[in-house]
């Protein structure tokens, strides 16, 4: 951030502009994109790490902190969105009617400011005892089962390797006890006496029993996580095709101020800010009295309701566009480039995705922590994250594949330049289609998805 601050404000690194623009050396590029690749390094260390490490200060034995881990998942995500609020409304004010260097300033300063806050509750945090390296664990399991691949599993599971000691070989991780899937993995804990070096055994012939179920957790997680793909390629159409079609629709209010289309994320924003307390404060002790889950719900049961929301988003966007469409024919409107109809009338469809956020994108990140073995949790958060990205990779290709197909033998094709003459709202439909086929598949692995057993923490 004080890179990109100094590309905006240091002269030599700021680019000289004009009526026509500004006009960038190559020096003066590159360092402002080293600034981006920086905040983008950055995040990948804190994202995947900061929700982990929060839930990390509750104690999963103590009855009164586990119930606070749960809502401490709401507020954290709460808290986010309180940051992006700020950022999409009094910094975006700022770098249009300030300039760019107070635009980055700030953030960058927030940034110092924050980094000094957190050092300050250095001496009170619970500090988890690395585990080392999950990817070389994950291996290891792999190999060893590999190299007895002609070896039976003992019916006896009793005798499969494992650490006499309370806590597992990794170090301030729990035990995982053994479970029946997937069993051609157990055959890396079938112990031979050639596994040992000494007192010591090799890591990369024998594993424990721990060590096995931490990567079959990991593939128990994989198909929940390939479900919420589609999810996240609903929630990119915020950033896609809602901007598009606000840009057909009435941005004005009265005569003169006109309203980016762009700018209407912000009601998903004030909608997950919303919807995060109503749901800690009233709607989980509500499902409380008729499930008695402490939690109200589920994880997986949280996730499919912000599913079931997400399809309703798509519906209501859909249901719009029919509309604006029947009145750019009733009014031979198709050149006219917008529709009178406010673009106010999208605020229902961005407040559902936020609605449908605060079930699923906070369900998951609590359900991939607390299915994570103790020492995968950064990575299990990592993995969560990066349906994210795939959905938005999803939806650039459905986008590719509608066009190249409804384009075909000279048709104008659903999404034209000129949305007046298209059917985007077909390609709503084939979003919902989609998103309600995906929720059965959920709902079948949601029902023989089993949660992972550990034994007490004793630390």
């Amino acid at each position: 951030m004080t890179l990109l601050t100094f590309t905006a404000t240091v002269p030599g690194l700021k680019p000289p502009c004009d009526s026509n623009g500004c006009h960038p050396t190559l020096g003066q590029t590159a360092g402002c994109f080293v600034g981006l690749y920086l905040i983008a390094l950055g995040t990948g260390g804190i994202k995947p790490c900061v929700s982990s490490f929060g839930a990390d200060q509750f104690d999963e034995n103590d009855e009164t902190e586990r119930k606070k881990k749960s809502s401490f998942f709401n507020w954290f995500y709460f808290a986010i969105n309180i940051g992006s609020l700020i950022a999409s409304s009094v910094l975006v004010w700022i770098q249009m009617n300030v300039g760019w260097g107070w635009g980055f300033g700030v953030p960058a300063v927030a940034m110092i400011i924050a980094i000094i806050f957190f050092f300050i509750g250095s001496k009170w945090y619970r500090l988890q005892v690395p585990g080392g390296s999950t990817i070389t664990r994950i291996c290891q399991v792999i190999v060893a089962a590999c190299r007895k691949s002609g070896l039976q599993v003992p019916d006896n599971k009793t005798l499969l390797y494992e650490t006499e000691d309370v806590e597992s070989n990794i170090k301030g991780s729990r035990k995982l006890e053994h479970t029946e899937k997937l069993k051609f993995l157990d055959k890396a804990a079938i112990e031979k006496e050639s596994d040992h070096i000494g007192e010591s055994s090799n890591s990369w012939r024998l594993c424990t029993v721990t060590q096995v179920e931490e990567l079959k957790s990991l593939i128990h997680l994989l198909p929940v996580w390939a479900s919420l793909i589609v999810f996240a390629t609903v929630y990119s159409q915020m950033s896609t095709m809602f901007v598009l079609q606000g840009n057909t629709m009435d941005q004005y209010i009265g005569p003169h101020f006109k309203i980016p289309s762009a700018s209407l994320s912000l009601f998903d924003t004030l909608s997950v800010i919303f919807w995060a307390p109503v749901y800690d404060r009233a709607i989980v002790p509500l499902a409380r009295k008729f499930s008695g889950h402490e939690q109200g719900f589920t994880q997986l049961q949280r996730i499919g309701i912000g599913l079931v929301i997400s399809i309703f988003s798509m519906v209501v966007a859909g249901i719009l566009e029919v509309v604006r469409l029947g009145m750019v024919r009733r009014n031979n409107l198709y050149d006219s480039g917008t529709v009178p109809i406010s673009i106010f009338w999208q605020v229902p469809q961005y407040f559902l995705v936020g609605a449908a956020e605060v079930f699923t994108n906070i369900g998951q990140m609590e359900f991939f922590y607390g299915q994570a073995p103790d020492a995968m949790r950064s990575l299990c958060s990592a993995l969560q994250l990066t349906t994210i990205a795939l959905g938005n990779y999803v939806s650039t290709l459905l986008v590719l594949i509608v066009t190249k197909i409804t384009t075909s033998h000279g048709s104008i094709g659903w999404i034209p330049d000129n949305l007046n003459r298209g059917h985007l709202d077909y390609f709503y439909w084939l979003l919902t289609v989609l998103s309600l086929i995906n929720f059965f598949v959920y709902l079948w692995i949601a029902k023989r998805y089993r949660y992972k057993k550990a034994t007490p923490n004793t630390r």
